[in-house]
C-alpha cells in the first residue's frame, strides 16, 4: 500500500502536531486543526492504514496516534529540498558570521562560538568534532609556570589551533629558564606533525638537543626527553558540546535516569566521535531514533553537517534532540552554521588566502 497525497497530508499534519505539542492526536482534532478537506471518519480510516504500514503507533487505548521513526524518516526524506532553502532556519549566514568573526584569531574559538550559537538557536544539545590533531603541524611550544613543580605546556599548531596540558615535573624549573626551554622545544619541534612523533623521531630530537649541551644547563637538558614525550600524548579527539542540559526541557526526558544516561553519553567525546563517524560521510547526515547504534540515543535524532579547511572535511557540527524535533528549522540552521564556518575558515585560515 503506497502513500497517496491524502495519506501524506494526514501524516504531515500528525507529525507537525506532535512536534509542536508532544501529545497524541486523534482524527477529530486533525479535522478541526487542519483543513484537509475530508471528514473525521475518512481521516480515522487513513490513520488506521498508516498504522498498519508502520508510520503511526497508538501509545494508549485512546484514539490518538503518534509518529514512528519510520514516519520521521519519510517526512525528512520527502521534503528534503525545502529544508535547504535559504532563510528557512532561525538564523541566517550574516547573523552567524557577525558573531563568529569577532573571534577569528584562533580556530578553537570559532568552534566554541559556533557550537554555543547552535545550541542557543535550536534549543537542543549541540556539539562539534574538532579537527584531528595528529595531522597538525607544530608552530610553537610555550611553557607557563603554574606551581612549584607544575607547568602548563601550550602547543600552537598550524592555523592557530591550540592544545594545552598540565605537566607535573619531578623538579622545579626556575621561571627564568621557561622561555629558554620553550625556545629550544620550538626550534627542534617546529614543522613536525604530531603524528610524526614516534620513538625514532623522539630519540633523534633528544640526541640533537644533547649535542648542544654545552649551551644549556644539564638540568634543562635532562628535562627535554620528558617534555618531548608529552608533546605526542595530546588526545587526537577533541569535542565541544553545549546545551547538554537542554534535554531536560523535553517531557521525553523527565525520567532522571534516562536524562542521566543521555547526558553521560554526550559528555563522552570518544562515543560522540564514533557515533558521528558511523552515521554517514555526507555533507549533511540525519540519523533518527533506532537508526542510532547506541541505546542511549534510541529516542533521539542526530543532525550533522561537515565543515572544511582548504576544501577538505576536517570536522562535523551537529544537534541531538528528541525524535520529534523541528526538523525543518534544525536542518536549515545546522546547514547555515556549516556554511558560515566554511566561509570564515576559508577567509581567515586557508592557505590560498595567505599571500
Amino acid at each position: 500500500m503506497s502513500l497517496d497525497n491524502r495519506k501524506i497530508n494526514i501524516l504531515k499534519a500528525i507529525i507537525g502536531s506532535y512536534i509542536e505539542s508532544g501529545e497524541a492526536i486523534g482524527s477529530r482534532t486533525i479535522s478541526k486543526k487542519y483543513e484537509l478537506g475530508v471528514s473525521p471518519a475518512t481521516i480515522r480510516n487513513e490513520m488506521s492504514d498508516l498504522e498498519e504500514m508502520g508510520f503511526l503507533i497508538q501509545p494508549h487505548t485512546s484514539s490518538g496516534r503518534i509518529p514512528t521513526d519510520k514516519a520521521y524518516r519519510y517526512y525528512v526524506d520527502n521534503i528534503w529540498k525545502s529544508f535547504l532553502q535559504p532563510n528557512t532556519g532561525k538564523m541566517n549566514l550574516s547573523d552567524i558570521k557577525k558573531v563568529i568573526e569577532d573571534e577569528v584569531q584562533e580556530m578553537d574559538l570559532i568552534l566554541k562560538n559556533s557550537v554555543r550559537m547552535l545550541s542557543q538557536f535550536t534549543k537542543y544539545t549541540s556539539f562539534i568534532i574538532a579537527p584531528q590533531m595528529k595531522k597538525s603541524v607544530v608552530s610553537r611550544i610555550q611553557l607557563v609556570p603554574v606551581e612549584y613543580n607544575k607547568v602548563l605546556m601550550i602547543i600552537i599548531l598550524n592555523n592557530n589551533i591550540i592544545r594545552q596540558g598540565m605537566i607535573k615535573l619531578n623538579r622545579h624549573i626556575p621561571y627564568e629558564h621557561m622561555d629558554k626551554i620553550s625556545n629550544i622545544l620550538t626550534e627542534r619541534l617546529c614543522g613536525y606533525k604530531l603524528e610524526d612523533f614516534n620513538d625514532d623521531l623522539k630519540r633523534l630530537i633528544i640526541n640533537d638537543i644533547y649535542g648542544i649541551k654545552e649551551n644549556i644547563s644539564e638540568s634543562i637538558c635532562d628535562l627535554m626527553p620528558y617534555l618531548i614525550n608529552h608533546v605526542s600524548t595530546f588526545e587526537d579527539i577533541n569535542m565541544y558540546a553545549d546545551g547538554i542540559e537542554n534535554i531536560l526541557d523535553f517531557p521525553e526526558y523527565s525520567d532522571p535516569a534516562k536524562a542521566k544516561e543521555f547526558m553521560s553519553f554526550i559528555s563522552n567525546k570518544e562515543s560522540v566521535a564514533k557515533l558521528v563517524q558511523d552515521i554517514g560521510k555526507h555533507d549533511i547526515d540525519i540519523s533518527i531514533g533506532h537508526e542510532n547504534p547506541y541505546e542511549e540515543l534510541k529516542d533521539c535524532s542526530l543532525i550533522t553537517a561537515t565543515y572544511k579547511f582548504n576544501g577538505k572535511t576536517i570536522g562535523k557540527i551537529g544537534v541531538i534532540g528528541p525524535t520529534r524535533m523541528d526538523y525543518e528549522s534544525v536542518i536549515s540552521t545546522v546547514k547555515s552554521m556549516s556554511d558560515a564556518m566554511n566561509e570564515i575558515i576559508d577567509k581567515n585560515f586557508s592557505d590560498k588566502n595567505k599571500e
